[in-house]
């Protein structure tokens, strides 16, 4: 039973109820249909996993719940809250070996009166996420700005644009790139030298051109090392020719 054997523990489950977590059944969307071991019906889109066999919904006594996909927090969290009984949905992700979840299962009538609620406070919530995006914005100009000033302190003859430029594109707020490590965070001079040396490689350099001509990745880092080094030299130096030390 691929997948299927062991899905996280149901103990583990949480709500996300501000009131306290809680537990409960834990249901698998299977990568493989499956047949239920105890009536036989299938194949099944949903099983609970018992003693390592699957069981679809209505012999695990879920059969009156309905599915609610993940993508509102405010309305699973709701649904949640207001019924007695629920179960996390999850579906096991090859690629990354894990178990994910999908959604919720909720009881009907609760999913009812957390759309109520949902839909009487809807404008207060709106306009909370303005005020949140409005202040993760003006976050994300300080970061920027400081990133900025901490690639002119390291490589003074780096253009103001230039180091802008680097600084916005490495401190994009979900992107996974340098400026938003932890490192990043905290300015480190690793990653920041890091982000210069990034953008140096792709702007003033042909390595995207190798790159597009199917040239292998680290071959095309090594033919343009070279190139990097000279312009990251160069920016080290201040006004007056001297090289910045590092550190």
């Amino acid at each position: 039973m691929a997948h299927l054997a062991t899905p996280p523990s149901r103990t583990g489950t949480r709500t996300g109820s501000r009131t306290g977590s809680r537990t409960g059944p834990l249901v698998v969307q299977p990568l493989r249909r499956r047949q239920c071991a105890e009536c036989r019906r299938g194949p099944l889109s949903l099983v609970v996993v018992e003693d390592g066999a699957p069981r679809c919904l209505d012999c695990a006594d879920l059969g009156h719940l309905v599915f609610l996909p993940r993508g509102d927090t405010a309305l699973t969290r709701r649904s949640r809250e207001e019924s007695t009984l629920s179960a996390v949905v999850v579906r096991f992700n090859r690629r990354k070996g894990r178990y994910e979840r999908q959604g919720v299962l909720v009881e009907e009538a609760g999913l009812a009166r957390a759309e109520a609620r949902c839909l009487a406070d809807a404008e207060a919530r709106r306009r909370r996420r303005v005020r949140d995006a409005a202040r993760r914005a003006a976050q994300d100009v300080r970061f920027t700005d400081a990133f900025a000033a901490e690639i002119r302190r390291l490589f003074p003859g780096c253009p103001r644009a230039r180091a802008r430029e680097i600084a916005e594109h490495a401190s994009v707020r979900g992107s996974g790139r340098v400026g938003r490590s932890a490192a990043g965070r905290a300015l480190s001079e690793g990653a920041v030298t890091s982000a210069v040396v990034a953008s140096v490689r792709h702007v003033e350099t042909p390595y995207d051109q190798l790159l597009m001509s199917g040239v292998a990745r680290h071959e095309a880092r090594r033919r343009i090392a070279g190139a990097v080094e000279m312009v990251v030299r160069g920016w080290r130096e201040d006004e007056d020719g001297v090289e910045v030390a590092a550190g």
